[in-house]
């Protein structure tokens, strides 16, 4: 059990539930002295977690400038003047849209098409905090569009590894949470993390939001899941989470219970509020599912698809809905990944927020159709499956850790970044 090995660390590191027992000091040093040490304590993290994510970015740069492929391709699908307008195409160039110009939710359907795309691609499919985000940090700074997603992907990357830091330190002491960090920066998928897409900022939503469960801080944790409802539809996961738990400490706890009901009430709020919109506005209370589905050909198949793409690829075949056969491959070997850690998770007994929340993803992700290649960017999110690697790293000399960390990171610009970017679509 996590408990029992959080206390036997040779950091010296209390179980989380002793952890989950300490209050906040109402009295202590000045606001200076806790300044620095707050820096001393968390400026390790943002430097091993902005060290390897800087080397694999600069890496994915330098696959792009010496292949020159982008420079072939429209701006939209890969393409730009610059290695670096990369970064803002695919779905980056839809959030650009809507930082620019906002919504038009629409449904609109394409004279004459069959098969699985019969709409027009539209912004709505699109959540609207990220943009938002965008549009604000644009008109503080003078940034354009692309800046400024740039520099908010990059700001909430490094509160996520915080976050992840946080969680597992809670976990399985400083060490694990150290490497735990270090993974978010090199793990398959993070090409999309310094990049103008909204994953970096729902990781960090996501994973205070579970800090929070696990501090009891229950408004802060449904407030926060909330706000995550209204970047991703994946919140879903977090949602029953939060509620999960918040229902456990109900049966638990039974003299407080307006804190958790106060949780599981306001967690859905900006998931539905979002998707109610998109739906009054279109006519059809249905029609951001019906977008997915018709227009980007994103539906809940209940793993049919999946099961062909894993089946597929192994033997050299492609007869699958948008095969990209690079990608796709990288994408089997995550998923497989995925599962094995999910096996670890489970016998290590973690606390059910981060149970749920990690099996929910990865029934939601899995179990829906999809361009097979995001699969690496869709199950970045799954930080709960670090903490097996990040208590067998701690294990390891510093040293020793930082320098396979720092390799991980160097690759991590060919399958987390070039593969994604330009061999598959992110």
């Amino acid at each position: 059990m996590i408990k029992t090995i959080a206390r036997t660390t040779a950091t010296g590191a209390p179980s989380w539930n002793a952890k989950l027992s300490q209050q906040p000091a109402t009295t202590g040093p000045d606001r200076r002295r806790r300044l620095r040490r707050t820096a001393e304590h968390y400026g390790p993290v943002l430097a091993v977690y902005g060290t390897l994510k800087f080397i694999g970015f600069a890496s994915f740069m330098w696959l792009l400038h010496s292949s020159g492929d982008y420079r072939t391709k429209h701006p939209r699908f890969g393409g730009g003047a610059h290695p670096w307008d990369v970064l803002a195409s695919w779905d980056g160039w839809w959030y650009r849209q809507i930082a620019e110009h906002g919504y038009n939710p629409q449904l609109v359907p394409i004279p004459g098409a069959t098969g699985p795309i019969t709409l027009e691609g539209n912004s709505a499919a699109f959540f609207p905090l990220y943009p938002a985000l965008m549009r604000l940090v644009s008109e503080l700074t003078g940034l354009g569009s692309y800046g400024a997603g740039m520099l908010v992907s990059v700001v909430a990357s490094l509160a996520a590894a915080l976050g992840i830091y946080a969680v597992t330190e809670r976990l399985g002491g400083r060490r694990a949470g150290l490497a735990a960090a270090g993974l978010w920066a090199v793990w398959p998928g993070s090409g999309a993390e310094w990049a103008v897409y909204s994953d970096s900022l729902y990781v960090a939503l996501a994973v205070w939001a579970c800090h929070a469960v696990l501090s009891r801080r229950w408004l802060t944790a449904g407030l926060l899941t909330c706000v995550a409802g209204l970047n991703r539809p994946t919140a879903g996961a977090l949602i029953a989470a939060v509620a999960v738990a918040a229902l456990l400490e109900l049966w638990r706890h039974r003299d407080d219970i307006l804190r958790p009901v106060a949780a599981m009430a306001v967690a859905p709020l900006g998931l539905l509020a979002y998707i109610g919109w998109v739906g009054h506005e279109m006519g059809d209370y249905g029609g951001y599912f019906k977008l997915q589905s018709d227009a980007w050909a994103h539906e809940w198949d209940y793993g049919r698809h999946t099961f062909k793409v894993l089946t597929s690829v192994p033997v050299g075949h492609s007869d699958y809905l948008s095969a990209w056969p690079f990608a796709d491959l990288i994408g089997v070997g995550v998923v497989l990944l995925a599962l094995a850690l999910l096996l670890l998770l489970i016998r290590l007994r973690p606390p059910a927020v981060l149970m749920v929340y990690t099996v929910l993803t990865l029934v939601l992700i899995l179990g829906s159709q999809q361009i097979f290649a995001n699969v690496s960017r869709y199950l970045l999110p799954l930080f709960p499956l670090f903490l097996p690697l990040a208590l067998a790293l701690r294990r390891l000399s510093l040293p020793l850790q930082l320098t396979l960390l720092g390799m991980a990171a160097l690759a991590s610009g060919s399958y987390a970044g070039y593969g994604l970017f330009e061999l598959g679509v992110p």
